[in-house]
């Protein structure tokens, strides 16, 4: 079980670094507004805003991957961070968009019932 809560938590981590790559160097390309379905004129705008967000989720992959490097002296680290994701999921969902929830809530919350349970 411990394994299968470590990808679980390593998936989160790879999703977090992505969501960092959208929003950090991609927000004002093609990708990056399908994906956030920003017009050009708001992505430019909002465009260090979007940055800063990324650093965050950064931040977020960052304390997962040291909390797996920590092995199960990580379990209190990967447990915050992925209540850290789980909170901005919910926050996501209820002050931008419904489907962040989906997209980032429920994976942190899968991984860390995983943690929890391992």
């Amino acid at each position: 079980m411990t394994t299968v809560a470590n990808i679980a938590v390593a998936l989160v981590a790879l999703l977090h670094l992505w969501f960092l790559v959208l929003e950090m160097f991609l927000w004002t390309k093609p990708l990056g507004l399908k994906t956030f379905r920003l017009t050009p004129e708001f992505a430019a705008a909002s465009k260090s805003l979007a940055a800063n967000q990324g650093l965050y989720n950064g931040f977020l992959a960052a304390g997962l991957v040291g909390g797996l490097v920590l092995g199960g002296a990580g379990n209190p680290i990967k447990i915050f961070f992925l209540g850290c994701v789980i909170i901005a999921g919910v926050f996501g969902a209820l002050t931008v968009n419904r489907k962040i929830l989906w997209v980032q809530g429920l994976p942190g919350a899968i991984a860390l019932a995983l943690v929890l349970m391992a």
